[in-house]
């Protein structure tokens, strides 16, 4: 089992013990994280579905992304994950999800928005959002690995938080 694998295993683990279900919106990872957590034997327990949204009509159409958002903010943008995180609880049966949009590269980076740059969100349905953007180094697969990594491991940190405060 991979590393990412055992992430989402321990993701699972803790989304069953709560009874709870995960929504994914997905950008530049383009399924990954879906992929990630399909690989588990039992997801169809605690994973509800994945929006792969790559394009900016997929994202206003499949989670309501505001087209104010994207023409203030762009397509990478805390702004935007926010609002792909938040469309996609509201479009599922979820109570978690998780957002990723970003510059995967090797083309596409501008100096405010380099290759690597990926901004993610993480939205519980009875809860707040949050946001993160972060500066990733190597290639394209790389970029995305990372990207895929990051929100496994910041969606269990979450869940987990908030199982210890209930």
């Amino acid at each position: 089992m991979s590393e990412l694998e055992k992430l989402a295993e321990h993701l699972g683990r803790e989304l069953l013990s709560r009874g709870e279900w995960l929504a994914t919106a997905e950008s530049c990872t383009g399924g990954w994280i879906a992929q990630t957590v399909t690989a588990i034997a039992g997801s169809s327990t605690w994973f509800d579905r994945g929006f792969v949204t790559y394009s900016n009509a997929a994202k206003l159409d499949m989670l309501d992304v505001p087209e104010t958002t994207l023409a203030s903010h762009g397509a990478v943008s805390e702004a935007t994950a926010r609002a792909m995180a938040q469309g996609a609880l509201k479009n599922s049966r979820g109570d978690w999800s998780v957002a990723v949009t970003g510059i995967a590269g090797p083309d596409g980076g501008t100096p405010d928005k380099p290759v690597g740059m990926v901004c993610f969100a993480w939205a519980q349905r009875d809860g707040g959002c949050e946001a993160l953007t972060c500066q990733f180094a190597g290639d394209r697969a790389e970029v995305r690995q990372q990207a895929v990594r990051l929100a496994l491991s910041g969606t269990l940190k979450r869940v987990m938080a908030a199982t210890l405060m209930a």
